[in-house]
């Protein structure tokens, strides 16, 4: 079961496979990971998630911790709170950073971004499109159009509590005209918007 796996400097967490989106463009319609197996057979409990980041932290200095997985990772978000706890204790450890697409509120049916205050360092808020009706034509969320405004809501109410928050878009999925919408829809809600590369299967 692989919980934890490297990307360039930064420590990677993966914590779930099930996800409230559907994206046409994500990886796991087509492979089973892309930095080696990533499909878990189960979810690691909140002590083996705490294992594994203290077993690889002992190993190696990262720059950064990025709770990601192969699904959205705040659906497991009380554990990932868990181990964040435990890590923030020391304080030599690295930063921290959630990759997520916003929905958080939503499956909890709460606003739950208070909770991310002193044990999250950076959010990072999937958006991949400029308006509801392109969400749902790319994302099929499980919440429907009550999901484009649900991250946004989600990414602004936490710029609260986190001392970095940004959206992001991935560039080989979206056309440069929707990149500038996004730009702009950023720039409404005075969020940082971050233009990735598709992450290709290895």
């Amino acid at each position: 079961m692989t919980v934890t796996y490297e990307v360039g400097d930064g420590l990677y967490v993966n914590v779930t496979n099930r996800c409230t989106n559907s994206c046409d463009f994500c990886v796991r319609s087509v492979a089973d990971g892309t930095y080696g197996e990533l499909w878990l057979e189960r979810e690691p409990s909140k002590e083996e998630i705490l294992s594994a980041l203290t077993e690889a932290l002992t190993k190696k200095n990262y720059k950064e911790i990025v709770f990601c997985g192969y699904g959205e990772p705040t659906i497991r978000l009380d554990d990932i709170l868990f181990a964040c706890k435990k890590l923030k204790e020391n304080p030599q450890n690295p930063k921290i950073r959630i990759n997520t697409n916003g929905h958080a509120n939503l499956i909890f049916g709460k606003d739950v971004t208070p909770l991310l205050a002193g044990l999250i360092d950076c959010v990072s808020v999937s958006l991949n499109a400029p308006d509801a009706e392109e969400y749902c034509r790319v994302c099929h969320p499980q919440f429907g159009k009550e999901a484009f405004t649900g991250l946004l809501d989600f990414a602004a109410k936490a710029k609260e509590y986190v001392p970095s928050v940004m959206l992001s878009v991935v560039s080989d999925s979206i056309p440069d005209s929707d990149i500038e919408k996004c730009k702009r829809l950023a720039n409404e809600y005075g969020i940082t918007l971050k233009i990735r590369e598709y992450i290709k299967n290895n």
